[in-house]
């Protein structure tokens, strides 16, 4: 579990084919600050790198690795990570820790991209469109997480939203570095998740 608070920005250093090419490895250098280093990395722990919860398999001094089946890569945006992406990472929840954000699952629901990004006072407003799947799941003022990042909703217009970014989530995830027609992440909020589930039953 996670809170969608990033903790730092990762460099995908390397990415290599594996499975007969079905499957990848990435291999992303971690910040220096933080606390991203080698005494923080435990083999096996759960790290989400932009949204999406993913093991460590191996790891050095300034870098860890993971790998990622291609359901993932074909779900997700993992699959167009090549060497030089920056990577959102937020390490897993542990017992006693602030609950500062949403409680998040690492579960990536879809693919969303994003419009627009407008300077709106001294912040940033993005809107974003959701594949008409997920759009049903989206309410103003409810909780999603974007590449990981736990954010509220300002505004719902069917399969678009939008959100705002103050200078210093921009200044500590890759926010900095999204760009209109690039694709995000999406997390929806888990509430919304099992409140849909149960109303299908219901009316089936």
């Amino acid at each position: 579990m996670f809170t969608g608070l990033i903790t730092g920005v990762g460099v995908v250093r390397e990415v290599q084919a594996i499975s007969q090419g079905k499957d990848a490895r990435f291999v992303i250098e971690t910040p220096a600050d933080a606390g991203w280093h080698v005494g923080e990395i435990k083999l096996g722990a759960s790290i989400a790198c932009s949204g999406c919860c993913l093991t460590v398999v191996e790891f050095g001094s300034n870098w860890f690795a993971v790998e990622v089946s291609a359901e993932t890569l074909a779900f997700t945006t993992l699959g167009g990570w090549v060497p030089g992406s920056r990577i959102n990472l937020e390490g897993s929840l542990r017992v006693g820790d602030e609950l500062g954000g949403h409680i998040v699952s690492g579960h990536v629901d879809g693919v969303a991209q994003v419009l627009s990004a407008t300077p709106e006072n001294g912040s940033t407003r993005w809107k974003f469109r959701l594949p008409d799947t997920l759009a049903p799941f989206v309410a103003q003022k409810g909780s999603i997480a974007i590449n990981g990042v736990s954010l509220t909703v300002n505004e719902v217009d069917g399969a678009e939203f939008g959100v705002n970014i103050i200078p210093h989530t921009a200044a500590h995830t890759n926010f900095a570095y999204l760009t209109p027609g690039q694709r995000v992440n999406i997390e929806i909020d888990m509430l919304a998740r099992y409140v849909a589930r149960q109303l299908s039953f219901q009316h089936a």
